[in-house]
């Protein structure tokens, strides 16, 4: 029995493809919007994150102080 054939590249990721997809489908300036977004929504989702760890520790000074 012989062993299966090693490939010599690997197989695109998920991302490479989508990104091969979406240069296809839309223009530059589109992809570039889009890319703009969601980095604002990562960023959005970061500082909310960030919100709430504030609120823990001001919450835990308070009632250490009380």
């Amino acid at each position: 029995m012989q062993a299966a054939p090693v490939r010599a590249h690997a197989l695109p990721s998920v991302t490479t493809a989508l990104r091969a997809v979406e240069s296809l489908l839309l223009s530059g300036g589109q992809r570039t919007a889009r890319r703009n977004a969601w980095t604002a929504v990562l960023e959005d989702r970061r500082r909310a994150k960030d919100r709430v760890e504030a609120e823990y520790v001001l919450d835990a000074v308070a009632d250490h102080r009380s």
